[in-house]
């Protein structure tokens, strides 16, 4: 078949956005964590691009997207394992390696969102090891299940994007993880405030930047579908973005740069499953809804006593749950013909009932497989740093750096710097956390 040009080069592009989505997701979070972590914190982004990228090609990926045999409806087969034959197939214009590229920043992109829950307290080789484990029993069957020809895609819910591949699993993943863990020393009674939030909104920005290749590009054409999710991925964003920082002053009498950056990943992820079904009017609605709720949900883990570091809980499990019921309500075939109707569009209540099947399923598979691979490495390796190394700070304990030199900085000009250098040997930095 031969390869359309166009559909292709915006794929790639597509892909490419995805991938700085990670990096962008580490300045997000790296800057909301404390000074003495924020290394740690974006390692553990930069990490998942290493070992899922290479995961993915040897046998991820073949697990998530070919064929499974009798097993099908619940798992792949391994006949892609290592993309061998892969080099030269062409799907619907498509190469097929492209679509393997695209699909892998997903990959690397939900396992990254889940170390936000873990802030401050997870040993770095653990991480590792879970993201090994993680990505093979729980991302690749979940994909599987939605889009690699599964139990949930046939049975017709609806997830353009990765309202429960990506969110609502990450989701569930970082909340058994933070069960796993436990509270970080000091929790909740000392304050550990954003130590940077201007890395907070270049984070952000970076992310609403990516995720127009997120959603547009699942379209994998340069068609009038991803027209759609692209004005919708922009409008839902800026709904909930406005609809955050609104509940902010209403119920704190300030609206905060934090609020806002959190509300734009919140619009984002809803918007993800259900940007190709919904009309810019549906989009909007989606997006008010999930700004106000999200920002009331994040404050859930005081109430009920859980450490999730980030509120990659409150944002994106419930987030995701959001946008993927939001479908079964306001979804119509007017904006995508592929889609469904739901039940303001006259569709009935079938397709919100397939969408709360496919949430509710998505939400047990990946809290109680992730909670029991955290529970086997906590138990064997250890998962989290002892107590003296996290109050000194886990980068400087397990990466032997410091994201600042608080001690190079002295009065005096270049007599104080040299009299900094004299007495490097004999007085070790301070760093603040």
């Amino acid at each position: 078949m031969e390869i359309d040009s166009g559909n292709t080069a915006w794929v790639m592009t597509s892909a490419a956005l995805v991938l700085l989505m990670t990096p962008g997701l580490a300045f997000f979070y790296g800057g909301m964590t404390r000074a003495k972590s924020v290394l740690n914190m974006m390692m553990m982004s930069f990490v998942s691009m290493a070992v899922v990228g290479v995961l993915w090609a040897l046998y991820a990926y073949s697990l998530a997207f070919s064929d499974g045999g009798a097993l099908n409806s619940v798992i792949g087969g391994l006949g892609d394992w290592g993309l061998v034959g892969l080099e030269n197939q062409v799907d619907d214009g498509l190469p097929t390696l492209v679509f393997v590229a695209f699909q892998a920043t997903f990959a690397i992109l939900t396992t990254a969102l889940i170390s936000g829950a873990i802030a401050d307290r997870a040993k770095f080789g653990a991480w590792v090891v879970f993201t090994v484990i993680w990505v093979t029993v729980v991302y690749a069957p979940l994909a599987h299940w939605v889009w690699g020809g599964g139990w949930i895609g046939e049975m017709g819910a609806l997830d353009f994007a990765g309202g429960t591949v990506v969110h609502i699993n990450a989701g569930a993943a970082a909340l058994a993880l933070a069960l796993v863990l436990g509270k970080r020393k000091g929790w909740p009674r000392d304050p550990m405030r954003p130590h940077n939030l201007p890395f907070v909104l270049l984070g952000a920005a970076l992310l609403w930047f990516g995720w127009f290749g997120f959603n547009a590009g699942s379209a994998l054409a340069a068609d009038g579908v991803a027209a759609v999710a692209f004005i919708n991925t922009l409008v839902c964003t800026a709904a909930a973005a406005f609809a955050w920082i609104a509940v902010e002053k209403l119920r704190h009498g300030a609206s905060t740069t934090l609020g806002i950056a959190s509300g734009v990943v919140a619009g984002l992820v809803a918007i993800t499953p259900a940007c190709a079904f919904v009309t810019p009017i549906g989009a909007i609605v989606i997006g008010l809804i999930t700004g106000v709720i999200c920002a009331f949900a994040v404050s859930l883990k005081y109430k009920l006593g859980y450490d999730d570091s980030l509120d990659v809980v409150g944002v994106h499990l419930v987030g995701g749950v959001i946008g993927a019921l939001m479908i079964g309500l306001v979804a119509t075939t007017a904006v995508n013909e592929g889609g469904a109707d739901g039940l303001l569009a006259g569709g009935g209540l079938e397709l919100l009932g397939k969408q709360a099947v496919g949430v509710v399923a998505s939400v047990i598979y990946s809290f109680v497989v992730s909670y029991i691979i955290g529970k086997l490495i906590d138990v064997t390796m250890g998962f989290r740093i002892s107590e003296e190394d996290e109050v000194a700070g886990v980068d400087s304990t397990s990466h032997a750096e410091t994201a600042y030199d608080f001690g190079s900085i002295h009065a005096g000009g270049a007599a104080g710097g040299i009299a900094a250098a004299s007495s490097a040997d004999s007085a070790p930095t301070k760093v603040e956390a």
